[in-house]
């Protein structure tokens, strides 16, 4: 006989997931439909508008994939290039990395455009890389790169690769809902994201949305999508109703009621309140992590991920141990260049709290002392 599930109540600070308020734990709980019920049809279309709010953007095609945020990097890319295209994918980071991988699988030609992990790239990295590669289809880029904690300004970027006639690809899983973003005036064609951070619902969709200028690019194609299960080509006439809802594939119907409530509560807060609460609470965590001697690894730091120096002679991950079985408290360690270098501790949704902050940085001072 299995034993009954009891899982520990953690506070979670690490890079993801971050903690589920209980209304969202009770929606997922609510009884199952079936994905072609007219009531959870109703659902679902209010959980597409509430992903074009967060969104800040008007597209019509917005929609969860069904899986965690690497479905949606793969929705993304599949979608839009074919065998031959060429593709401009910036580098800072490990899902950076992850777009080039992904990109290369689908037979495109990649061009890099590398710096150091931490580190951000410059209005002229991305004028010098359309201007090197004019032949490519795309752009890829990470908006808050979680491997780093290093934040990307977009603000710029859609009219220099949009004036070069290419599309701009966004990776946003570590700031919606935490840090400004706004689709349609930053000229973004495809982004994609996840619902673990900042939204604060349990892994497991990935809110996707594409401009018309992108369905154009897709509806162009000239070879089959070669994902059949992310084929947006299929998907529209489930998500949008186009033709009628097609039946694609049985959506997780429970996940989309946690998701529309957890959506519901960011734009309850408001999105300008919540993304001030995360820069405010970054801010005190910052400076209560500085006051214990740990440095900043990037010098333009997202507010919901803060990636900190391992100081010399510390054992990082015996630190994280001791916080996990001693404190209950998850925070993250390095990833890639970064192994057993860096802390990253996340500040995300539900765990961007003034209480989190004091209790982290008090347990974080009896392990440095010990």
């Amino acid at each position: 006989m299995v034993a009954p599930l009891h899982p520990r109540q953690r506070l979670l600070m690490g890079p993801g997931p971050s903690t589920v308020p209980a209304r969202i734990l009770k929606a997922i709980s609510s009884p199952t439909l079936g994905h072609l019920d007219p009531q959870y049809i109703g659902f679902m279309d209010e959980t597409c508008e509430m992903i074009r709010q967060v969104y800040r953007t008007s597209n019509a095609l917005s929609f969860p994939v069904s899986g965690t945020g690497m479905a949606g990097m793969e929705t993304i890319m599949v979608n839009l290039v074919e065998p031959g295209d060429e593709a401009i994918v910036m580098v800072n980071g490990v899902f950076g990395g992850r777009m080039k991988d992904v990109l290369s699988r689908c037979g495109a030609r990649v061009h890099s455009v590398e710096v150091p992990w931490g580190e951000s790239f410059s209005r002229q990295h991305f004028a010098d890389a359309v201007k090197e590669h004019p032949n490519a289809k795309l752009l890829a880029v990470v908006h808050a790169e979680t491997s780093t904690g290093a934040l990307q300004d977009l603000s710029e970027v859609g009219d220099i690769v949009h004036r070069a006639g290419m599309l701009l690809a966004v990776d946003a899983v570590t700031s919606i809902g935490g840090h400004e973003l706004r689709v349609d005036d930053w000229g973004i064609d495809a982004i994609y994201s996840g619902t673990q951070k900042c939204l604060s619902c349990p892994p497991g969709l990935s809110p996707v949305s594409f401009s018309p200028r992108a369905i154009e690019v897709i509806e162009a194609r000239k070879s089959p999508v070669q994902s059949w299960y992310l084929d947006v080509t299929m998907l529209k006439n489930y998500y949008t109703g186009a033709g009628g809802r097609a039946y694609h594939h049985t959506a997780p119907i429970n996940m989309v009621y946690a998701l529309r409530e957890a959506l519901s509560i960011v734009l309850e807060e408001g999105l300008d309140e919540r993304v001030e609460r995360h820069r405010q609470m970054h801010q005190r965590l910052r400076q209560g992590l500085e006051s214990l001697g740990l440095k900043y690894i990037p010098e333009h730091s997202l507010h919901t991920l803060n990636c900190v120096s391992v100081p010399e002679g510390i054992d990082e991950a015996a630190v994280r141990k001791r916080l996990l079985d001693e404190y209950d408290i998850e925070i993250g360690g390095g990833l890639g260049v970064f192994a057993g270098k860096a802390w990253r501790i996340g500040l995300m949704g539900e765990s961007a709290s003034e209480k989190n902050i004091l209790t982290l940085l008090a347990a974080l001072e009896q392990c440095l002392q010990s």
